[in-house]
């Protein structure tokens, strides 16, 4: 009896952490597809529909969450091989996300702002740092003896990851023979006059379809199409941060790099063995993380015109999300299994 209720147990959460993981992959795979079909502009308005950029916070909000409860119980779990506090920090992280979509998508879905800084980059910043920590436990869990070629790849990746953060992150200059006409346009102006810029309502940069086109209309026709008034506190928390945006987005650069190169250790020292599998998905969901928050950056510094959220590499935020739960119920299986106790002879 006690054999066969072994086995049904083993078998119970052999079944469960499939079922997660399939449910996961389905999950990605279905972001692939609606990342897919609707990310191209609308043909009429040049933007992508509300519905579809609500759509894209339900997917990445719903990886993350579930990522923050099946981190959080490894950390719970006494059983757990590579330790209680590295699955305590990258949960962290991953609801320290979810927390942050979620106010950046009040901002930006309900208000209609995009500031530089928002209450929503304090809970990103405490991702990067609970990510980090996490990650920095699991790899100083193991003896990093990296052959020469580790170590070339480690290097290599870093030098990478350095040179490309810093090139999407740096705006590209203006060129000179426009410049010059566009302040000779501005010098211009009759004194006694108001140019039509000056009368156009001010704008934040990502605002949605139908602050743009207000913006272009006489402020009369624009007031039937504006987001309801943010709060006096939202408005006074953006004013209060934009004096720290460069800060902010320096701390973004640094993290991301960090991230990679610690991603990159975790994946080396990690090769091979039992519990490769999951850490496979750990790196690999950093490297989405990564991914995504370039092409950010990129979108946001080096495309022209106003960047609106929902592009299509934006589906590798799914993807961390999916593959750091992935990799939780991996290392869950595979420690519960391997520590449980054996079958009393008798």
């Amino acid at each position: 009896m006690s054999s066969t209720s072994e086995k049904s147990s083993t078998l119970q959460s052999l079944l469960s952490a499939q079922t997660i993981v399939i449910s996961s992959i389905v999950w990605a795979v279905l972001a692939l597809l609606f990342f897919l079909l609707f990310s191209v502009p609308d043909a009429k308005g040049g933007e992508k529909p509300e519905w579809y950029v609500i759509g894209t916070y339900i997917f990445e909000c719903s990886a993350f969450l579930a990522a923050a409860v099946l981190c959080l119980r490894n950390w719970k779990s006494p059983l757990i091989v590579s330790g209680r506090n590295v699955w305590l920090g990258i949960g962290l992280g991953m609801g320290s996300y979810f927390v942050g979509n979620l106010l950046f998508g009040c901002w930006e879905l309900v208000w209609g702002l995009d500031p530089d800084v928002s209450l929503a980059d304090l809970f990103y910043m405490v991702c990067y740092v609970s990510l980090s920590w996490g990650m920095i436990l699991a790899v100083s869990s193991r003896r990093l003896n990296l052959e020469k070629w580790q170590w070339g790849v480690l290097v290599t990746m870093a030098a990478v990851g350095i040179a490309l953060a810093v090139w999407v992150a740096t705006p590209p200059a203006e060129p000179a023979a426009t410049a010059a006409p566009e302040r000779a346009a501005a010098t211009a102006t009759p004194a006694s006059g108001t140019s039509a810029a000056a009368k156009a309502p001010a704008l934040k940069p990502g605002a949605k379809p139908a602050a743009k086109a207000a913006a272009a209309k006489p402020a009369e026709e624009a007031e039937e199409h504006e987001y309801p008034p943010a709060p006096g506190w939202v408005q006074a928390l953006d004013k209060t941060l934009e004096p720290v945006a460069f800060y902010v987005n320096l701390f973004y650069i640094i993290g991301d790099v960090f991230l990679l190169i610690i991603a990159t250790a975790l994946l080396l020292a990690f090769w091979g063995g039992r519990f490769s599998q999951s850490w496979r998905m750990i790196a690999a969901a950093t490297f989405s993380l990564y991914i995504a928050d370039m092409w950010f950056k990129y979108a946001d510094s080096r495309m022209s015109g106003e960047y609106q959220s929902g592009g299509l590499l934006e589906v590798f935020f799914v993807f961390c999300g999916v593959l750091f739960g992935i990799g939780a119920v991996l290392e869950y299986d595979i420690s519960t299994r391997s520590r449980r106790p054996a079958r009393k002879r008798g």
